[in-house]
């Protein structure tokens, strides 16, 4: 999972793939999940996104998981929260009402750890992973949440050597070459990226986002 190189970023303060406040496209397009208050959200590779404590709000339990310590702590102290932490498994379970964020590896989780999650929300899962570590991502993610997932995915794509990830870019081809064989695969929206995008204020000079719902 490039272990050290997430918790070097995470340590260095080098977190510009953090969104300080709610994603604009979970709050446009998450009801298009027809989602249900009683429905466990699950978000890979978390950080100590703003998007956890909306989903909740929402009236979702919410279960992330994320490489480092720092971000999993950083998530409940930045709102005054102080967590109870436990084992789960082969991860340390910080949690704090509704919500739970598994610390350790994504590839390490089984279904158990989900607590019966039919949600995905990914945001900064796939588009953070190498090419060569994304077809794996996809088969786990279909292990862990089974053949009637929903899920809500946003990706970047941009044109090759414009610029040099992590964040990656994923095309809208390969998008249904990764999962249309899992799911039914809708695209919501695709547009460039803006003039204030911390991307392009990042030297990007030519992206787009597309927003896609899977549905098992």
């Amino acid at each position: 999972m490039e272990r050290e190189f997430w918790t070097e970023r995470w340590q260095a303060g080098q977190i510009g793939f953090h969104e300080g406040e709610v994603n604009r496209h979970l709050r446009q397009y998450w009801s298009q999940l027809a989602p249900t208050p009683d429905e466990v959200v699950f978000v890979p590779l978390c950080g100590k996104s703003a998007d956890l404590a909306w989903l909740n709000e929402c009236g979702h339990r919410v279960i992330g998981v994320e490489l480092s310590e720092l971000a999993c702590r950083a998530f409940f102290a930045e709102r005054g929260l102080e967590p109870e932490v436990s084992r789960a498994g082969t991860h340390t379970r910080y949690r704090h009402g509704g919500i739970s964020i598994l610390c350790g590896d994504f590839f390490e989780l089984t279904r158990e750890n989900l607590d019966g999650a039919t949600l995905v929300y990914d945001r900064a899962a796939l588009i953070a992973l190498s090419p060569r570590m994304r077809e794996r991502y996809c088969r786990h993610l279909v292990e862990l949440m089974g053949s009637d997932a929903r899920g809500l995915l946003i990706t970047l794509d941009y044109p090759e050597q414009a610029f040099s990830g992590p964040p990656f870019a994923v095309s809208d081809a390969e998008v249904r070459e990764l999962l249309a064989d899992h799911f039914t695969i809708d695209r919501l929206h695709h547009a460039g990226l803006g003039p204030d995008d911390a991307l392009v204020q990042r030297g990007l000079e030519a992206g787009s986002e597309s927003v896609f719902v899977l549905r098992g």
